[in-house]
């Protein structure tokens, strides 16, 4: 009997201990469940925060980029260009040329950041003939005095002495430039 009082004895607590293991191992998973669930909406809010974090720093890029867009366009729109133009013309001995002259000049708000930049564009580049003399100033000497000068000699030998009127023909009278005049 007297095992049979300590197994009567033992039996409680080892009930006891047994009830407290497995009460011990259901609160272990309560609280893996519990941990699990947390680490779930820990993981959300993460990625909740990561994603706002993102479309924050776009936000602020855009922003940056719009703020630097629109002050470099209130910059750009402090330059202008100042242009005047006007017709030139060139007359020479045996040519006329008509030019149209644009001079352009970049400004800072009221300040001159170049001086004036010519460009040139030819409109019209010609002979005037009909406002040449019809003869040389050289060969008229030579025929009134005896006494010639040695350009007349020279005026002479190249042809332009006694050159007939230039035929009424042709377009272009030949001349021959004397000294160096065009």
């Amino acid at each position: 009997m007297h095992l049979e009082a300590f197994l009567w004895l033992f039996l409680p607590v080892f009930v006891a201990g047994g009830s407290a293991l497995l009460s011990f191992y259901i609160m272990q998973a309560r609280m893996e469940v519990a941990l699990a669930k947390e680490r779930e909406s820990l993981a959300e809010a993460r990625a909740t925060i990561t994603s706002q974090k993102i479309t924050m720093e776009e936000r602020i890029k855009a922003t940056e980029e719009s703020t630097k867009r629109r002050a470099m366009d209130e910059f750009m729109q402090d330059f202008r260009v100042e242009e005047r133009s006007y017709g030139r013309e060139t007359k020479s001995l045996t040519s006329l040329r008509k030019t149209m002259v644009m001079q352009e000049r970049l400004f800072f708000r009221n300040i001159p950041l170049s001086n004036w930049i010519e460009r040139e564009m030819v409109i019209e580049e010609g002979r005037d003939l009909d406002q040449l003399p019809k003869e040389s100033v050289f060969a008229a000497a030579a025929f009134a005095s005896e006494n010639r000068l040695p350009i007349s000699k020279f005026l002479d030998e190249v042809g332009m002495g006694h050159e007939p009127p230039p035929d009424s023909s042709a377009l272009v009278a030949t001349r021959i430039p004397a000294f160096g005049a065009q």
